[in-house]
């Protein structure tokens, strides 16, 4: 009896351990994440980010972003761990080892005068004939007697006193930690221990493995249906207008798979009504292609108004059952987004460069659908490449109020941003016509706007200039800079019911080729990563170069440095192209806010190879040579000039800012200027 239940104790100490080993290291990193998030999600404070209530801590919000697949698994996992304490604990207790002093209440020692009379008294309280109970009875046969009779007994009580037990020393026990019906192979347990072992050796991991491989060949890494990846890249081409991503975007797999409800027709109806101005429908032919557009895949309509109802704040307009399936597409939206980016800059050509004008339509989408801006704000007007659409996200900015600023010459948010503090106030309460409250929520607003500057640097590591078929390192830093003295924080978007993480895309492109030669994902949320890459990558590159350890510890202190001040570090290598200047751009794109992207021209001279011992400087070329490089040099602005026309409208200003390039390296070209989008005529 006392080894089974041993073996049965020993069996649960095993479950336990097997439970434990994973789920104390998951629980801590869980509650090390969770932390980690509290620390970091510094969001809006104006009114409209509050009255949206995504941000509010309510009872009732913590109990729904608690209660979640993963976390009420957890909980349960752990109410089986202490389950499990408990009832080994108990077990524990009832299979004590024997002890006869213990059991007749005595101590060690003591004379046979002294059992006999505790002997007489316990038999008074638990002998059958003085107590009739069954428990009485069974406790005075298997403990009272058989400690009385140890103890009476001189050979059994010296071997208890020397050895801990009335037979003498006793052997090496072990036991198998599996309960006491498996250990028996008769009839039935024999089966069952058979199955057991089938299925948790053979059928447990099979189904796993099958449920992983399934998933894994559904999904990517970042939960993006690959049938998702595959359409993209389909219908990705290189001359894709901003006003045509939408097409391409609303084919995801994702949102081909949602239910089209007939109860949705009359809502849609109202809902197209509501943003057929904004569909790009031709008015001429407006029954025609009304027509055109109806016959669409009925997923695709419907995706299509969706998106329309989050740009043109209409949201209201949808059923209960269209509010369900608009929250899931915009929930989908940053993550598809972000792959459709990846598909546009993925290498096409031979010399693996992408396509820089539907990336930026890629990134003109996000914004408008985080900020809730309509596609049609974007048009240039009275100057500002961004038109109206960077007013607009800011609260309680409505088409009206941006007339009447427009009046007092003030077109473009950043010369609403330069404005005084006193200057601003005046403007928004007396010209504008909003209170006081009003106008604090736009300040405060305007001082979580991002301000962007990116410092690059484009070099041969160990050599003096670049030549045509170098393996070219670009060191970019891009700092952040927010007048309220914020790093990382979330952005005002109040009308995008969900948490978003501001992402900033740096790209290296060439303007006039329409080709991106470079492009990565910058973030300024997780200042820990950020410093252990610069460090790693400073490092690397001082090691490579053969500096000393000093030299690589007061390099990697000042990268660490700048990553504390709000710096982020960008490498990236690229082979250089065939010999000539090129002028290149640096698009630092956020997916968040508008009228905030950077752009910053950047010269690359590319020298021919030359021979051994010649490497640096071009040899033996004379005037003509140069005179060529000059002409040629001439052409390319010409052309890089009337490309530019279509991104930004600070073409003059970038030709007075253009610089030299010395020793063939490519160097950041004067200051950062605002990178315009553009927009679909």
């Amino acid at each position: 009896m006392a080894a089974a239940e041993e073996n049965s104790s020993l069996f649960l100490i095993f479950i336990l351990t097997i439970m434990a080993l994973p789920l104390v290291p998951y629980t801590i990193v869980r509650l090390c994440r969770a932390f980690s998030r509290k620390t970091k999600s510094i969001h809006c404070q104006c009114v409209e980010c509050s009255r949206s209530g995504k941000y509010r801590k309510s009872i009732f919000k913590r109990i729904s972003n608690f209660s979640t697949c993963s976390n009420l698994t957890l909980v349960l996992l752990w109410v089986i761990l202490g389950i499990l304490v408990y009832y080994i604990k108990h077990i524990s207790e009832e299979s004590q080892p024997f002890e006869p002093f213990s059991i007749l209440g005595l101590e060690p020692g003591v004379s046979d005068s002294e059992i006999k009379k505790a002997y007489r008294r316990l038999s008074i309280l638990y002998h059958p004939d003085k107590n009739p109970d069954p428990e009485a009875h069974k406790y005075f046969v298997e403990f009272i007697s058989k400690a009385y009779q140890a103890l009476t007994d001189p050979i059994s009580r010296e071997n208890f006193e020397k050895y801990g037990h009335p037979d003498g020393r006793q052997g090496l026990q072990m036991g198998i930690a599996l309960p006491q019906f498996l250990m028996n192979f008769d009839g039935a347990s024999g089966g069952v221990l058979l199955i057991g072992i089938v299925g948790v050796c053979i059928l447990l991991p099979l189904m796993i493995a099958v449920i992983y491989l399934s998933r894994s060949s559904k999904y990517t890494g970042n939960y993006v249906m690959r049938q998702t990846l595959s359409t993209y890249y389909y219908f990705m081409k290189p001359s894709l207008a901003p006003s045509k991503v939408m097409d391409v975007f609303i084919k995801a797999a994702e949102y081909m798979e949602m239910p089209v409800r007939r109860s949705d027709d009359e809502p849609l109806q109202k809902l197209f009504v509501a943003v057929r101005s904004e569909l790009n429908l031709d008015l001429k032919n407006i029954k025609t292609e009304q027509a055109k557009f109806w016959k669409q895949h009925p997923s695709l309509v419907k995706m299509e108004l969706l998106i329309q109802a989050q740009l043109t704040r209409e949201a209201a307009l949808l059923s209960p059952s269209l509010q369900s399936d608009f929250k899931r597409m915009l929930e989908l939206a940053p993550r598809l987004l972000e792959e459709l980016l990846k598909m546009a800059v993925v290498p096409r050509s031979s010399q693996g460069h992408g396509w820089l004008r539907p990336a930026v339509g890629v990134v003109e989408l996000s914004q408008c659908i985080i900020q809730a801006v309509p596609l049609s704000a974007r048009k240039i007007t009275g100057g500002n490449s961004e038109g109206i659409a960077s007013f607009l996200q800011l609260p309680h900015v409505s088409e009206t109020i941006v007339k009447k600023i427009g009046r007092k010459k003030v077109r473009t948010l950043q010369e609403l941003q330069d404005m005084t503090v006193e200057d601003r106030a005046e403007l928004l309460t007396q010209v504008a016509g909003l209170s006081p409250s009003d106008a604090h929520d736009i300040e405060t607003v305007l001082d979580m706007i991002p301000s962007i500057t990116v410092d690059i640097t484009i070099e041969t590591e160990g050599e003096e200039g670049i030549q045509e078929g170098d393996v070219v390192t670009m060191y970019a830093w891009v700092t952040l800079h927010r007048k309220n003295g914020l790093i990382g924080a979330l952005p005002h978007c109040p009308y995008y019911p969900f948490h978003k993480e501001e992402s900033f895309w740096l790209l290296l492109a060439d303007s006039v080729s329409n080709e991106v030669w470079m492009s990565q994902k910058v973030s300024f949320m997780d200042e820990a990563a950020a410093v252990a890459a610069a460090s790693k990558a400073i490092q690397e590159t001082k090691e490579s170069l053969g500096a000393s350890l000093k030299e690589i510890n007061v390099a990697v202190r000042e990268a660490v440095e700048k990553v504390r001040s709000g710096s982020r570090l960008v490498m990236g290598k690229f082979q250089a192209p065939a010999e000539g200047s090129y002028n290149l751009s640096s698009f630092c794109l956020c997916d968040a806010w508008i009228g905030c992207d950077r752009k910053t021209n950047v010269k690359l001279k590319v020298l021919k190879r030359s021979r051994a011992g010649t490497r640096g400087h071009v040899a033996e070329e004379g005037p003509l040579a140069e005179e060529g490089i000059e002409e040629e040099e001439d052409e390319e602005e010409e052309e890089y000039d009337d490309y530019e026309s279509e991104y930004s409208d600070d073409e003059e200003e970038d030709k007075k800012k253009k610089g030299k390039v010395a020793n063939g390296v490519g160097h950041e070209e004067g200051d950062s200027s605002d990178e315009g989008s553009e927009s679909d005529e």
